[in-house]
């Protein structure tokens, strides 16, 4: 990208500091915003049958979005919430598409934005669908090794479709090998 097209991103970049706790995005909320995670930690889930389930964690340098809420603008069942205090930037959807009319390599990183989202979301399912939990475990710490170290495990374990015992007895087996 040319300095006038990273001129035109920085222009239409919103920055939030975002306290830990703090809840980002709300079930029932219609996510306008890719946010690209600077420094922190996100956590994205939904709420099932009295359980909340952990469906991505996003670190430094990673971006993180509703993305069926996002498009289809109806609001999302999930809900995102900052699980460290965290420096993102929001990448407001309709300046985005605005500038990217205009700007070929802008386009271009949207729509690298958004094949790295769905490659993600296929990755995890697959990663659920059809690794035993040691697998699991294992292919989690070497894609995401920032998240193994500072997520709570108790969010690593929902995240992986196990219990927090079963994270637990993984973890020990991992350790042993």
């Amino acid at each position: 990208m040319t300095h006038d097209e990273l001129d035109i991103l920085e222009s239409i970049l919103v920055p939030k500091k975002i306290n830990k706790g703090e809840q980002i995005l709300k079930e029932g909320e219609v996510c306008r915003d890719i946010l690209y995670i600077h420094t922190g930690l996100i956590r994205q889930y939904y709420h099932k049958k009295s359980m909340y389930v952990t469906e991505h964690i996003g670190v430094d340098g990673t971006i993180v979005m509703c993305i069926e809420s996002l498009f289809r603008e109806e609001p999302t069942k999930l809900q995102m919430e900052a699980l460290e205090n965290s420096i993102c930037y929001a990448l407001p959807k309709k300046r985005l598409e605005e500038v990217a009319l205009h700007n070929v390599n802008i386009q271009i990183l949207y729509r690298k934005i958004l094949e790295e989202s769905l490659i993600l979301s296929q990755v995890h399912a697959d990663l659920v669908r059809f690794e035993s939990a040691q697998d699991r475990y294992k292919k989690l710490c070497k894609l995401m090794p920032k998240v193994v170290l500072r997520a709570p495990l108790n969010y690593i374990a929902n995240y992986l479709q196990m219990t927090p015992e079963t994270l637990s007895r993984v973890r020990a087996a991992t350790l042993n090998d």
